[in-house]
């Protein structure tokens, strides 16, 4: 086993940027893509998992401290603190059942793959680790290691059959042809999200409503413009956290930055996908006809779309607003507050990119997550403990990523009754 997870580890620790070129390269060649093709491809792909990856961490790196400003200003006090998705995912990976979960996941998704069960090609072995953190809640709360493993392939399942339901969708909406999500942050959200944004669009008053990107420059001009909206949304978020104009003006053009490069990044991954999804196609085309198989990747690809991403950015101080009036709540929402945008990936496109919509089914989404979040504490603060270092004042830790998904939570009541009824 502690071989195992070495070598998992090893993996892991190389990050998206090698693991993904690797993986397209392998896919390429059982596609029979040319060599050459699948090395540019996966070369190709690796460099904009890199643009994609430094433009995240600019956004961590910028809606962290306003988060943290926020806090500070407004005087926020719950005892649970969301320890945010990179603290989760260390803890998972030092469980002793996570190790055995990759190859599991990757069997399990052949199978249904080979049953004709599901679509999607699930490549993003990266984010496996939520399937991983479902076999880790199982694992902790029974003490089998055949119910872990239950409950990372029932979180598996789960995350295939939305990102088929949701995928033409998302083809369509994002232009990411032959792609899926199967992401489980933004499977999860979708489960309460895509309902509540259906819903919202049959309210008499509300479904007149129709603020997208494209609305918003055609009515507006320049501010309808994603750097423009960036700037604008970076400096209320500024203003809210308390900044003084200098720091108002550098949050501003730092969110503005994020819109414009982050579509680029995607473009330049995309670029690398087309020979795989080329030749992925045509081999399937003359075995199956016309089957379909779609490429499950990271919803971080979702963050290209600007209507997705200032979603996501609005979130933020309505998520610290719905957490400190909601009642029941503990959770002080923080480390999971950048990404939010990657919440909203399966639900943006639903709505066709209205930001008004998608803002309020998010909403609906995140006061859910919260009240999970909050029943789930006990459960990854005793998985967390001597693994990470909690942050200061919390008697508690949890997660809107982890502890705040519906699907997680499935896993994790599951276990509860298994526990009371053997």
């Amino acid at each position: 086993m502690g071989a195992l997870m070495n070598a998992v580890q090893a993996v892991l620790d190389m990050g998206p940027s090698v693991m993904l070129p690797i993986i397209i390269f392998i896919v390429g060649l059982i596609f029979r893509v040319k060599v050459t093709k699948a090395i540019t491809s996966g070369i190709t792909v690796g460099i904009g998992m890199i643009g994609i990856n430094l433009v995240i961490d600019l956004l961590t790196n910028t809606v962290g401290p306003v988060a943290q400003a926020m806090v500070e200003r407004f005087g926020l006090n719950l005892t649970i603190i969301d320890a945010g998705w990179p603290a989760i995912s260390s803890i998972t990976w030092a469980q002793p059942i996570a190790g055995l979960m990759i190859p599991i996941i990757l069997v399990v998704n052949l199978a249904m793959l080979g049953l004709k069960w599901t679509k999607t090609l699930n490549i993003d072995i990266w984010n496996y680790w939520h399937m991983s953190a479902a076999a880790a809640t199982a694992y902790i709360v029974t003490g089998s290691i055949m119910m872990g493993i239950l409950g990372g392939i029932l979180y598996t399942i789960f995350c295939l059959i939305i990102a088929d339901k949701t995928a033409p969708k998302v083809q369509e909406y994002y232009g990411l042809e032959g792609i899926s999500f199967a992401t489980g942050s933004a499977a999860g959200y979708a489960v309460f999200g895509i309902p509540a944004a259906w819903l919202i669009s049959k309210i008499p008053g509300l479904n007149k409503i129709n603020v997208k990107p494209e609305t918003i420059q055609r009515r507006f001009g320049i501010f309808g413009e994603p750097m423009i909206m960036g700037v604008i949304i970076g400096a209320f978020l500024a203003i809210l956290g308390g900044y003084d104009i200098s720091g108002i003006l550098q949050t501003a053009m730092t969110m503005g930055g994020i819109m414009l490069l982050m579509p680029r990044m995607v473009k330049i991954l995309m670029e690398g996908l087309i020979p795989i999804q080329e030749g992925a196609q045509k081999m399937l085309k003359s075995r199956y006809k016309d089957r379909e198989i779609f490429l499950g990747m990271d919803a971080a690809l979702a963050t290209g779309s600007p209507a997705a991403l200032s979603t996501g950015l609005l979130m933020v101080p309505i998520t610290l607003f719905i957490a400190v009036i909601l009642p029941g709540n503990h959770v002080l929402p923080f480390g999971d507050l950048a990404t939010i945008p990657f919440f909203a990936a399966l639900i943006v496109p639903g709505r066709n990119g209205n930001i008004v919509h998608s803002v309020l089914a998010c909403t609906v989404a995140v006061v859910f997550g919260l009240y999970m979040a909050t029943n789930f504490a006990p459960v990854i603060t005793q998985m967390g403990e001597g693994i990470v270092e909690f942050p200061e004042g919390a008697a508690q830790i949890s997660n809107l990523d982890t502890g705040g998904n519906i699907l997680n939570w499935i896993i994790l009541k599951g276990s509860e009754l298994f526990n009371s009824v053997f």
